[in-house]
């Protein structure tokens, strides 16, 4: 190969050199546009870096052009309705229908295999709610003994996303939606920004960067912490222990992100990767945690403090419980997030391979907390891939009283999961600090689908609530929700996911499956 596109290119530059000098000038022409595939393809001879293109100059390349296009192509031309990843093309057509206040529904029957392992369904009354006559915007109040400024939070709201991960106008069109539709907008581990201070309601998530709350040397201060706590904008603060999207791990700010105006919100130097630390540095094990809610809630004048994690060592979990027994400290609410979360940048095997899974982690944190007779003083707040009624409807079903979401979210702002979200080159201005690209992105439109979305998701909600009967969410249990665990054999969430009795883990009656993780449990250490 490498012998014939030489001789290929000596013998054109032969001929249409000697063509253009004695025949027709035309072939300079020719020639000139033909000289630079020369010129690239002797180049893949030259260079050492890439052995496929030294072998096979010029069309070698034709494998990067393939490659950057196969996820474009599948998307619009291989895959199914269904069986699109990480989000099908029926959940995302849901979101974008709904967004747009188009026609979302849909002809013909449904597209699932409704005999295949893992579909679920929930099962429908004889005698349904009138649609009509229910509570279109369910509230909840997050806040409890502790607590002096409850909030009062939709069952849907937007799920962390930080200004730098997102753009400035995504968050701006994010947060005049969460205003117009009366919901709250998490505003990430990245600080608050000008954008989000545009009239929604705010939750305040707080990383182990501390950005917004943090020293300089990035400790976190409970002066800095005030200033932006007190902000009337602020509803509640979320302390993050961990995400679904890289549990562990701790975030990361790409370097192509990270703006002058990013890094002075951040305190952090412009035009650098950022990495989150891990871990905490200003609690180091259960009790530690309790105590910094206390004081953190102390520190903003009584508003509802809680923190999130995706679920790993399950003894630590139970450790956390008994230091809120132990101290009678609880935090106002618990953000269960699963494995299969993320809007940004994560390393493969931390998205793929760690952290459980929402369903699981979802089901594990309402059990030890009403096993250990506290769940009525802790709202759980689930998020993990949230898109549909029906996805609210199942985590409500396992123990979630309010929930987030991210993606879909993103999608109401125009996402068309392309799948490049860590590289800054977001085609639709969404996950991108690119001026040109953010441009395309005009909030005054994106803020009405992100509201419009919130709304007719929720009326789904409320309207999938009516079909089974029932008119609040608290009268959701694990048996409305069934699962295909054979094919000819179906099981309810209540039959996978077993509920415990009130106060069993701290009266001597302790399930076999949790008392080797109760045992390991400590509140003064991990």
């Amino acid at each position: 190969m490498r012998k014939i596109f030489i001789t290929t290119c000596i013998i054109c530059l032969l001929a249409f050199g000697a063509a253009g000098y004695f025949l027709w000038k035309g072939f300079w022409w020719i020639l000139a546009i033909l000289a630079p595939f020369m010129i690239v393809g002797i180049g893949d001879l030259i260079q050492t870096k890439h052995s496929l293109w030294r072998n096979f100059p010029l069309l070698g390349r034709l494998r990067w052009i393939m490659e950057a296009m196969r996820p474009k192509i599948y998307q619009y031309f291989v895959e199914s309705d269904t069986d699109g990843k990480p989000i099908n093309r029926l959940d995302r057509n849901t979101i974008y229908q709904r967004a747009k206040k188009d026609l979302d529904t849909m002809p013909f029957g449904t597209q699932c295999n409704v005999y295949e392992e893992g579909y679920e369904w929930m099962t429908h009354s004889m005698a349904p709610k009138d649609f009509h006559k229910l509570n279109h915007n369910p509230r909840v109040i997050i806040g409890n003994k502790d607590c002096k400024q409850p909030y009062s939070a939709s069952v849907l709201n937007v799920s962390a996303m930080s200004f730098g991960s997102l753009s400035h106008a995504a968050i701006e069109a994010l947060n005049l939606g969460a205003k117009i539709g009366g919901f709250a907008h998490n505003t990430g581990e990245g600080g608050i920004s000008s954008y989000h201070l545009s009239g929604g309601d705010l939750v305040w998530q707080i990383g182990t960067g501390y950005f917004g709350a943090r020293d300089d040397e990035g400790r976190f201060s409970f002066e800095v912490f005030r200033k932006n706590a007190l902000k009337p904008e602020v509803k509640m603060i979320e302390i993050k222990l961990s995400q679904g999207a890289k549990p562990g791990h701790g975030g990361i700010l790409p370097a192509k992100k990270n703006t002058p105006e990013i890094a002075a919100i951040r305190h952090v130097e412009p035009y650098t990767t950022i990495f989150s630390p891990p871990y905490h540095s200003a609690f180091n094990n259960p009790k530690e945690l309790i105590l910094f809610i206390q004081k953190v809630r102390e520190a903003c004048d009584g508003k509802p403090v809680g923190f999130k994690l995706c679920i790993g060592h399950k003894s630590e979990f139970i450790g956390i419980c008994k230091a809120m027994v132990a101290l009678d400290i609880y935090p106002d609410f618990i953000t269960v997030d699963g494995g299969e979360g993320g809007t940004g940048a994560a390393p493969q095997e931390f998205s793929n391979y760690v952290g459980a899974p929402f369903l699981d982690g979802l089901a594990f944190v309402d059990n030890m907390l009403r096993g250990f007779g506290i769940r009525h003083h802790i709202k759980i707040i689930g998020s993990g891939k949230i898109i549909t009624g029906f996805h609210l409807i199942r985590a409500m079903a396992l123990g979630a009283d309010i929930c987030n979401s991210a993606r879909a979210m993103m999608m109401a702002l125009g996402c068309i999961q392309a799948l490049v979200c860590n590289r800054n080159t977001c085609p639709t201005g969404v996950a991108t600090q690119d001026p040109k690209l953010v441009a395309g992105l005009v909030v005054q439109d994106k803020k009405v689908r992100v509201a419009n979305f919130h709304t007719e998701t929720v009326n789904s909600f409320v309207e999938l609530l009516g079909a089974a009967g029932i008119e609040d969410y608290t009268q959701l249990t694990r048996s409305h929700i069934y699962r295909r665990v054979f094919m000819n054999e179906v099981r309810t969430l209540e039959d996978i996911y077993p509920s415990l009795a009130n106060g069993c883990m701290v009266s001597n009656n302790i399930p076999e499956k949790y008392k080797q993780d109760f045992e390991k449990a400590s509140i003064d250490r991990w």
